[in-house]
């Protein structure tokens, strides 16, 4: 869990909140996952308010479902939630590269390459939480290369639903985070913004297959 030290600029429920909210994107809680207030609290070293503070937000954020003060879980999605959240990646993250290509420079690329050097080193370790982080860390950094806050901004509440998904269906050892990055990161040396672009798409839709079997066949149970 990130450090929930507040900054000068904010209090504990807002540094307590920006660590729930980390820790849900890079998959460190899964669907349906019971949050318990008070283990949260003692983790934290906090008094209980900041996290139901905290917790309240990301009901509002649609990241996590109210079901009384003493039930708030991780929201799963649906097979069409899924879907539309997906279309939205391939858009919005395929306009983060076509302008990565264009205007990140040779600090930001090796940036990149850090991340997928990190992701290696976790995978090798079998370490599924830094690999995860390593994955988000990745996708979101194509944002800031093409230099879009408000881009990033909408990308990381669709991460907020999609982190626990994935972490959920991706093994530690398991290469489909990571194989499709390196095309990335190639194109966006070669300054080719509509390559890059397709790159990420492959990633997000071919990598996130498993995603889309494992939702389509837990429906298909849930109907039987």
């Amino acid at each position: 869990m990130d450090d929930v030290r507040a900054t000068p600029r904010e209090n504990l429920s807002e540094a307590t909140y920006r660590a729930l909210r980390t820790a849900l994107m890079r998959g460190r809680f899964r669907p349906g996952e019971r949050f318990k207030i008070r283990e949260l609290a003692a983790e934290f070293c906090t008094s209980v308010t900041p996290v139901r503070d905290a917790l309240w937000r990301l009901v509002q954020d649609d990241a996590l479902e109210f079901r009384s003060a003493r039930d708030i879980r991780v929201r799963a999605l649906s097979t069409a939630d899924y879907l539309e959240i997906r279309a939205m990646r391939v858009a919005l993250e395929g306009l983060a590269a076509r302008q990565a290509a264009a205007l990140a420079d040779d600090d930001a690329l090796d940036g990149l390459a850090r991340l997928l050097e990190r992701h290696e080193r976790a995978l090798a370790r079998g370490a599924l939480l830094e690999a995860l982080s390593a994955n988000q860390e990745f996708h979101l950094a194509l944002a800031a290369c093409a230099r879009m806050p408000i881009l990033a901004a909408t990308l990381e509440r669709l991460w907020l639903r999609m982190g626990p998904l994935i972490a959920q269906n991706f093994g530690a050892r398991e290469r489909g985070m990571i194989e499709h990055h390196y095309p990335v990161l190639d194109a966006l040396r070669a300054r080719d913004g509509e390559t890059a672009a397709a790159a990420i798409a492959r990633d997000i839709v071919e990598g996130g297959k498993g995603l889309l079997d494992y939702l389509t066949r837990a429906e298909a149970q849930n109907h039987d």
